[in-house]
């Protein structure tokens, strides 16, 4: 039986380790290259930890744009509060792809659409290919993509992992993976700068989704598409969860909250199918190398005379 493929958010990697490790990590010219360190040790630290019983069959390394072109159409808000990338990460973010690909990893990205985008469509071409996807990654967007043959791999203290499926998604959320976009238009993202429904926490936001299912099922039963849509015409399908100041919040937000839905829907672009392809300890030991990144030589060097 083949292996899993190990599919990487190479951004989210980047930004969490430059900022979790010291800027005192350096090359020879004296420039941090923290971001680029941390990104590779915790992709290879999955892979080392499923060995013997489980190696995957390669990496997917994936990039694409800061925020889709598109969403931002839809929502200006989107993605606005965040500060610029500090010059010391842009500069490793280049050197990543050279480093990436010196390993033997497939290197993926867009120009159009974002990282999660990438990752999801790579991790659907697999489970539909017959195989089963590992997502490493930290945004919560992504737990829409799990489902049996796709999993995210969470990482934990002391170099351990774990795996969030279907139940943990359910667990977490209160919701089915599918329902991931629904929910997290009603609740929001304050990564995203989706302020979601006004009053609608994520304790309501899975409650609602589980008694109506999907967000256009929940807006209909909020009299969100009866005419005219006043409090007093609208037939609102009331329950414990649909109470009167919720469904004047969704018919009031409604096309709001459907743009938002847009904007968490992860979008699948056409990709090939990732190859078999093992890690190139020695090729990125050499990259290392050349990059200045002298401990990170020495550990794949290591793992190349393995």
């Amino acid at each position: 039986m083949p292996g899993e493929l190990l599919i990487a958010d190479v951004p989210w990697l980047l930004y969490r380790s430059y900022f979790a490790l010291p800027k005192s990590i350096v090359d020879a010219g004296g420039q941090p290259v923290n971001a680029l360190l941390g990104t590779v040790n915790a992709i290879l630290s999955v892979l080392d930890a499923r060995l013997p019983a489980r190696p995957v069959r390669g990496v997917v390394a994936c990039m694409g744009a800061e925020e889709a072109s598109y969403r931002v159409r839809l929502y200006p808000a989107y993605h606005a509060h965040r500060d610029p990338m500090p010059p010391e990460l842009a500069a490793q973010w280049q050197k990543a792809p050279t480093l990436l690909q010196s390993l033997g990893w497939t290197y993926a990205t867009s120009a159009d659409l974002e990282a999660d985008d990438v990752m999801f469509s790579y991790a659907r071409e697999e489970a539909e290919g017959g195989g089963r996807a590992l997502l490493l990654t930290g945004d919560r967007d992504l737990f829409g993509a799990v489902g049996d043959d796709v999993a995210v791999i969470e990482l934990l203290k002391a170099g351990k992992y774990g795996e969030i499926g279907p139940a943990q998604v359910r667990e977490r959320y209160g919701v089915d993976p599918e329902q991931v976009p629904d929910f997290i238009a009603l609740r929001g993202d304050p990564s995203d700068g989706l302020p979601g429904a006004p009053g609608i926490g994520a304790k309501t936001a899975a409650e609602l989704l589980r008694e109506h299912g999907t967000l256009e099922a929940l807006l209909s039963a909020a009299g969100a598409d009866t005419e005219p849509r006043d409090a007093d015409a609208a037939a609102v399908r009331a329950s414990a969860v649909m109470r009167p100041r919720i469904a004047a919040a969704l018919r009031e937000n409604a096309e709001l909250l459907r743009t938002f839905k847009q904007i968490a829907t992860l979008q699948r672009i056409e990709v090939e199918p990732a190859p078999d392809r093992a890690t190139d300890y020695a090729g990125g030991a050499r990259v290392a190398g050349e990059l200045g990144m002298r401990r990170l030589a020495e550990r794949l060097e290591n793992l190349a005379e393995a």
